[in-house]
């Protein structure tokens, strides 16, 4: 009897913990959370500024939506507050409190949303969503790729000419090397940080930045394929 009283203390004080560390992650989400947020399909072809407030309202917080937003992301027009729930998400609920989507964190200030039938949106704040879309800007243009000997193998174009919903046109100029011009992107777009080629048959290439401001295939190889801006 006296090893199961133990055993129940034991219990107790775990519950106890995990209850604290439920409320502390809670509170710093409704803590950090207030501010202006960029609320988007995953490679910002669509956004929409969402200012989260920390005033109550109703079963949740206030916010404000940009006018805008409701064109752009009609499903937004359903939202009226946010709130927090669970250890780790993000509600952007409707009047009844009912979500309209969901949001959970992936990286440091990036929430990730699913709705079925749509797909994924992000969550990010207003300031680095921009700076991302500054970075992709950047990645316009004509592009060599090289072995990691600086052997040249194929120069391409990427463009901002939108070819499907998140995605953008890229050319393969002549004179490829056989394994690239086989697998003869036709897509692109900017991801997490990487920049990613995209096929007709489904195939994708994952280049991310290294230390040496190059893109480098990932995962790496002995033999590396390396993207570099002209």
């Amino acid at each position: 009897m006296r090893v199961l009283r133990v055993g129940a203390s034991v219990i107790a004080a775990c519950v106890a913990a995990i209850g604290i560390a439920h409320a502390q992650d809670t509170s710093t989400l409704k803590k950090d959370m207030p501010g202006q947020w960029e609320l988007s399909t995953t490679e910002r072809s669509k956004t929409c500024v969402v200012t989260l407030k920390a005033d109550a309202a109703g079963q949740g917080y206030k916010l404000e939506l940009e006018p805008a937003c409701k064109t752009a992301l009609p499903f937004t027009k359903d939202i009226v507050a946010w709130s927090v729930r669970g250890l780790d998400i993000v509600r952007l609920q409707d009047a009844t409190g009912e979500a309209v989507i969901d949001f959970t964190e992936v990286e440091a200030g990036i929430f990730e949303g699913l709705r079925q039938g749509e797909g994924v949106y992000i969550l990010q704040d207003l300031a680095a969503a921009r700076s991302m879309a500054k970075s992709m800007d950047q990645m316009i243009g004509d592009w060599s790729m090289v072995r990691g000997n600086g052997q040249p193998v194929c120069g391409l174009t990427l463009t901002n000419t939108e070819s499907s919903p998140d995605n953008f046109q890229v050319f393969l100029k002549p004179r490829c090397d056989a394994a690239i011009a086989q697998f003869n992107p036709t897509q692109w777009r900017l991801e997490r940080g990487q920049i990613i080629l995209m096929s007709k048959s489904g195939d994708v290439w994952q280049f991310e930045a290294d230390d040496n401001a190059q893109w480098r295939r990932v995962p790496d190889t002995a033999d590396p394929l390396i993207m570099l801006r002209q």
